[in-house]
C-alpha cells in the first residue's frame, strides 16, 4: 500500500525532522521517550527522510525537548483536570497521545491547514480533541478556543521561525483571549539561531529562523500579563551518556558557558 505522499516546503518541512528524529529515538533501547506513535506515522508517509540527514544525538536532543514539555504539561493538567492544551505549530507531534490526557481536557492542535491535513490522515481522532486548521499568526482562529478555563500553551519548535513581532503580537493575543495558565516554548539566542541555520535539515528544507531571544525578561515587557517562571536547560548530564562523543563534550561545556547555555533552552512563564 502506498504511503501518504508529502508536498511541504521551507520552515513545515522541518517538521518532519522533529517527526523522524523521535521515531528514530524511539527504537533505540531504553528510549526516553517511546513514541510509537510517530514511529508509526514515519512508516506511512512516502518522503526520503534520509534527505534531512537526522542522525541519533539531533534525535536524542528532540526527544529530549519533547520529555520534557511532555513532563510540563503532564504536571499542569494534574493540578487542572479541566484545563485547556493549546498547542501550536503542532506539526505532526503526537504529543496528545503520548500525554493521553483525562477526560475533563480539551486539547487543540494548531498548524497550517496543509499539515492539519496530513495529521487527519495519519493519527485517529479522539474526544474533545480539535484540529485547527491556520497560521498561528492569523488572529480569527483563537475564537475557536474557549477563555474561561485554565490554559497551558505550547509552542515547539515554533518561535525561531516567527519573526519577534508576530511572536509579540501572538502572545499577546493569548494572554488576553485566555483565562490564565502557563506558556511554554523553546528559545534560542541570535548564537544559537546561527547554529541553526548550520543545521543540515534546517538547509535542507530553505527554512529561515529570525527570533533570537537572549534575555528571557525582555518578553515580560513586550507582554506585560506574562511572568517568567522557569528557564529549564536543553539538556542535563544525565543525557550525555546517550550520545556520541562530540555530543557529549557540548553538553559539558554547556553547562559552565554561559553562552552557550542561552544558545537553545525551554522558557516557562506563567499569566
Amino acid at each position: 500500500m502506498a504511503g501518504e505522499k508529502v508536498n511541504l516546503a521551507g520552515a513545515k518541512e522541518t517538521l518532519l525532522m522533529t517527526l523522524y528524529g523521535k521515531a528514530l529515538e524511539s527504537r533505540m533501547p531504553h528510549s526516553l521517550l517511546g513514541d510509537r506513535f510517530a514511529d508509526e506515522a514515519v512508516r506511512k508517509i512516502d518522503y526520503d527522510f534520509s534527505r534531512l540527514k537526522v542522525d541519533s544525538n539531533l534525535g536524542i536532543g528532540l526527544a529530549i525537548r519533547a520529555k520534557t514539555l511532555d513532563v510540563r504539561v503532564e504536571e499542569f493538567l494534574a493540578r487542572n483536570p479541566d484545563a485547556i492544551v493549546l498547542h501550536l505549530g503542532c506539526g505532526l507531534d503526537t504529543r496528545i497521545f503520548r500525554v493521553d490526557p483525562p477526560p475533563g481536557v480539551d486539547w487543540f492542535d494548531v498548524d497550517y491547514p496543509e499539515v492539519i491535513e496530513l495529521r487527519r490522515k495519519l493519527y485517529q481522532p479522539r474526544d474533545r480533541y480539535r484540529l485547527i486548521a491556520s497560521s498561528v499568526t492569523e488572529p480569527d482562529w483563537l475564537a475557536e478556543v474557549p477563555r474561561n478555563r485554565p490554559a497551558i500553551v505550547v509552542a515547539e519548535g515554533l518561535t525561531p521561525y516567527l519573526p519577534a513581532e508576530e511572536g509579540f503580537r501572538l502572545f499577546s493575543r493569548l494572554v488576553i483571549h485566555l483565562a490564565g495558565g502557563d506558556l511554554i516554548f523553546d528559545a534560542y539566542s541570535g548564537f544559537g539561531l546561527k547554529l541553526l541555520r548550520l543545521n543540515p535539515a534546517i538547509r535542507a528544507t530553505g527554512a529561515e529562523v529570525h527570533w533570537a531571544i537572549e534575555d528571557p525578561r525582555e518578553l515580560e515587557l513586550a507582554v506585560p500579563k506574562l511572568r517568567f517562571i522557569e528557564d529549564i536547560p536543553a539538556y542535563g548530564p544525565e543525557h550525555a551518556a546517550r550520545m556520541g562523543w562530540s555530543a557529549q563534550l557540548f553538553v559539558r561545556l554547556w553547562k559552565y558557558i554561559p553562552a552557550l547555555r542561552k544558545i537553545g533552552r525551554l522558557l516557562r512563564y506563567r499569566f
